[in-house]
């Protein structure tokens, strides 16, 4: 079941993220609202996926380790690794604009649980609405 469960999370995963994109393209949405949202969505499903369970299971330091753990790990072994083989070209707005914006969130999130010495829902809330709120913006 497990095995089963992996494959079509998989299947779905990729499905959404190449339906999506293409509908998005479509629609003259940029590549970089596209790769904010949709892909982001797509490829930290199998996260969020394991993250809601822990979280319904009262299991929360493993919903916070497997996000912080997957994005350690995208961003330093994954990103590490594409660029060893071949640079990644970015757009010098990520850098000047963007990266502020991840800096404050990853801030701001840690002054949050410590002040509130944990996430409650209302923080969950305004966090969903940050996101939601910079993607509109951009």
């Amino acid at each position: 079941m497990t095995l089963g469960g992996l494959v079509v999370l998989v299947i779905g995963a990729r499905l959404l993220v190449d339906s999506s994109t293409e509908i998005a393209r479509a629609f003259g949405i940029s590549e970089a609202v596209i790769g904010l949202t949709i892909v982001a969505v797509g490829t930290s499903l199998p996260e969020l996926a394991t993250s809601v369970i822990a979280a319904i299971r009262k299991q929360t330091e493993i919903a916070v380790g497997n996000i912080v753990g997957s994005n350690i790990f995208n961003i330093f072994g994954i990103l590490g690794v594409t660029a060893l083989i071949s640079p990644i070209p970015a757009d010098p707005r990520f850098a000047s604009v963007d990266m502020p914006w991840v800096a404050a969130a990853a801030i701001g999130l840690t002054v949050l649980a410590f002040i509130l010495g944990g996430l409650p829902r209302i923080a969950g809330a305004v966090l969903l609405a940050a996101y939601a709120g910079y993607v509109a913006l951009i």
